[in-house]
């Protein structure tokens, strides 16, 4: 081959090689990369096994994934009354119910199966102990762009599947 060819193979090359998508870039994030992060609570559905929707109250929230396998999960019913005595040692009954009743929180860690969109979580830690340790504890993830996150609870103790939607925290 003569210069002028290998200098015009050399250009071509040069000229093609950003015209083509970086594999990586091409198939997008794992699901894992773009989970992490912390995500704030929009809204949730919840449905019983006959279909028939079940009231959600409004609430707040927070969901955190973090990149070495843990996550943070808490929502608070937004309409939680005042401790009338202002200390949250000493609540009537009521508000302690109130309060109780009002309050989902959950930590540990979880293990991501990339392949159904599953997140199998090991709670270690709640506001309701009976999710400690409880087996089969799975958020599915219906949906996720960089702005909006969808997950499906098949299955809470009270035997509602719930649809969460969260939107990712600025």
């Amino acid at each position: 081959m003569d210069r002028r060819c290998i200098l015009g193979l050399f250009a071509t090359t040069l000229i093609s090689v950003p015209a083509i998508p970086n594999a990586a870039i091409a198939q997008g994030k794992s699901l894992k990369d773009q989970l992490v992060g912390t995500w704030i609570y929009v809204s949730s559905t919840g449905k019983r096994d006959d279909g028939s929707a079940v009231d959600r109250p409004p609430a707040q929230g927070a969901l955190t994934y973090t990149a070495d396998g843990r996550f943070h999960f808490i929502t608070v019913r937004t309409a939680v009354p005042k401790y009338a005595s202002n200390d949250p040692s000493h609540p009537s009954p009521e508000e302690a119910m109130a309060v109780a009743s009002g309050v989902v929180a959950y930590t540990g860690t979880y293990m991501l199966d990339e392949g159904t969109k599953t997140a199998h979580l090991n709670i270690e830690t709640s506001s309701v102990p009976n999710l400690v340790g409880a087996p089969d504890q799975r958020r599915i993830v219906t949906s996720i762009t960089d702005e909006e996150l969808k997950i499906t609870n098949p299955r809470t103790p009270a035997g509602v599947t719930l649809e969460l939607v969260f939107k990712r925290a600025k």
